[in-house]
């Protein structure tokens, strides 16, 4: 297990890290287009940016330039380095339809791994001005202030955030889940950032969030996030599943009836 004065300064880099990339990204959006900057990457309408790219070269220019040979995992270039005892997980851009279009719900992330366990996780949320951050052991926060998760009981009360993949058949499914599930929860929500979504059931803005089809990268910082705050999160094949403790069983059990 990493020493304190070691998850401090992982904590540190991880930060200054998703800062920087997070000011690249508020400042080049206004130069993007979209007949120029975007492409498609399984469908087309799963896309990657120009700045997607440039936010992840960024982001790891700076782990590299702090600790040169660690291993680095990111959505757009995969994984480099040599296997060592500290691996970096990054998505240089969660929610990049959000960007595309303006829509302020979009994210960076960025996870630091020692011995193959998530210590640190950093959400920054650029256009709400907000950054999540959480270590293993030692809690979870939002701007300093400490972040505790729901603690709703009451399946039918539940708001519950979700995600759907890009392609045509998977979104079928998911969205008949979705019809099944509506009527047992107060209500569903759609934000198109996991990381983003994960950081709002830490700090209790939602009940419960599933999704199906993530990567790593799209959860590693933000499940360290919402379980250092008290949520249940399991993520088994790739289905995540978290909720506030008191919702856990009820909701892992919903999540299995309507078959999501």
């Amino acid at each position: 297990m990493a020493a304190d004065a070691e998850v401090e300064a992982l904590l540190a880099l991880a930060k200054d890290a998703a800062s920087r990339a997070g000011e690249l990204l508020l400042q080049g959006r206004s130069s993007l287009d979209r007949d120029v900057d975007v492409s498609a990457k399984t469908t087309p309408t799963d896309v990657v940016t120009r700045l997607d790219l440039e936010s992840e070269r960024l982001i790891r220019d700076v782990l590299q330039q702090a600790r040169p040979g660690d291993q680095v995992l990111g959505e757009e270039q995969g994984s480099t380095g040599a296997a060592g005892r500290v691996r970096w997980v990054v998505d240089p851009l969660d929610g990049s339809v959000n960007y595309l279009f303006g829509i302020p719900a979009w994210s960076v992330s960025v996870a630091a791994q020692v011995d193959g366990r998530t210590v640190v996780g950093v959400v920054t949320v650029p256009e709400w001005g907000r950054t999540y951050w959480a270590t293993r052991g030692g809690g979870s926060f939002r701007d300093g202030a400490r972040l505790r998760a729901s603690d709703q009981a009451d399946l039918s009360l539940a708001l519950v955030a979700t995600g759907f993949a890009y392609d045509a058949e998977h979104r079928a499914a998911q969205a008949a889940a979705v019809g099944k599930m509506l009527g047992r929860v107060r209500d569903i929500r759609r934000l198109g950032s996991a990381a983003l979504d994960l950081c709002l059931l830490a700090e209790g803005a939602v009940d419960a969030y599933y999704e199906r089809g993530l990567s790593e990268w799209d959860h590693a910082a933000g499940a360290l996030v919402a379980a250092e705050a008290g949520a249940a999160v399991t993520v088994a094949g790739d289905l995540l599943v978290g909720s506030g403790a008191r919702l856990a069983t009820r909701f892992r059990h919903l999540i299995q009836a309507v078959g999501a």
